[in-house]
């Protein structure tokens, strides 16, 4: 049915039943039985902690499992991949890593091509091969915690300004459908004072002024569909830059509407290269973070390019995300 044989050694399944405004659980009963079809046998962890991942991760790697499956959104994937990062027994990352979109934004599966119809992406998820994947780092000073250094992996899109606020507001919301992303980038832009920062690309100064954002990319898009980055490559031991400046009101919502196409890299004010480091301060106080959909905030923020240190499930047609050998 599947044109692919099961998988010999069991498969991790963890199941974020948050997401999805809290549907996630319900969503993967429905197509267990489907995946159960074309994967084998599985290893199901339902995790409402990020701090309960690693004990489901370590008793799976006992079992022999060889591949992780979240089923959840980008927070969900940013959650699981810090805990397989950071394992503290086992080699790290020694799991292939796969996402079940059924997060509010899931931009990373949008980014490699991962159907949004669910039976369909078990099928993708089937035929999926475990690929080299670069990896971000993020490390900044954290106001909360008396300024100490916090460090972080990001699997998609890191970024400091404007895009940190979005993401308090959509946490916030209540009830979350396909417009929620929208809205709060929307009403956030049109109360958001943009910071004046400096940033520096492998040691050179590449801006300074006033900025909206600042996103240091793997992936290509987030904020459920704003193709942010849309050239990144997630091999090539890079990570995409692309910084916003500061503009009135009307030209920022203008600018809004081109990030959908990615026509928003055509604009003066928004400035582009690929680096293996950046360096962000800003005089104006901390800066409002978004790691992978999370909300964070810091000050000093440092992103590094980890080339080749993740490995991930990518179909064999999804090769327009990686550089060509």
């Amino acid at each position: 049915m599947y044109g692919v044989p099961q998988f010999c050694c069991p498969i991790l399944i963890i199941v974020n039943p948050n997401a999805a405004g809290g549907k996630a659980e319900s969503v993967f009963e429905s197509v267990k039985g489907r995946l159960e079809e074309a994967l084998g046998e599985l290893i199901v962890a339902v995790s409402r902690r990020p701090e309960d991942l690693a004990g489901h991760i370590d008793a799976a790697a006992e079992a022999g499992a060889e591949r992780l499956i979240a089923v959840g959104g980008d927070g969900t994937n940013h959650a699981v991949v810090n805990a397989l990062v950071n394992r503290p027994r086992k080699t790290p990352v020694s799991m292939a890593f796969g996402s079940l979109p059924v997060g509010t934004g899931s931009d990373w599966a949008r980014a490699l091509g991962v159907p949004s119809d669910l039976e369909a992406a078990v099928d993708w998820l089937a035929r999926a091969q475990a690929i080299a994947c670069d990896l971000g780092r993020v490390e900044y000073s954290d106001p909360k915690q008396g300024g100490s250094r916090v460090s972080r992996f990001f699997l998609n899109i890191a970024s400091a300004g404007v895009s940190g606020e979005v993401d308090a507001r959509v946490n916030r919301a209540r009830r979350r459908t396909s417009a929620t992303f929208l809205r709060a980038t929307v009403a956030t832009l049109l109360r958001y004072r943009p910071q004046r920062v400096f940033v520096d690309c492998n040691g050179e100064r590449f801006y300074e002024g006033s900025s909206y954002l600042l996103a240091v990319a793997n992936g290509r898009c987030f904020g459920r569909g704003m193709w942010i980055a849309p050239h990144a490559l997630i091999n090539d031991g890079l990570l995409d830059v692309v910084l916003v400046e500061g503009m009135p009101r009307h030209r920022i919502l203008l600018a809004l509407q081109t990030v959908f196409s990615g026509r928003h890299l055509d604009r003066k004010d928004v400035h582009c290269t690929r680096a293996s480091s950046v360096k962000v301060h800003s005089e104006d106080g901390p800066l409002s973070l978004d790691l992978d959909g999370e909300e964070a905030c810091g000050q000093d923020v440092e992103f590094t390019a980890l080339p080749g240190a993740f490995t991930i499930l990518l179909h064999p047609a999804a090769d327009k995300i990686l550089k060509k050998a």
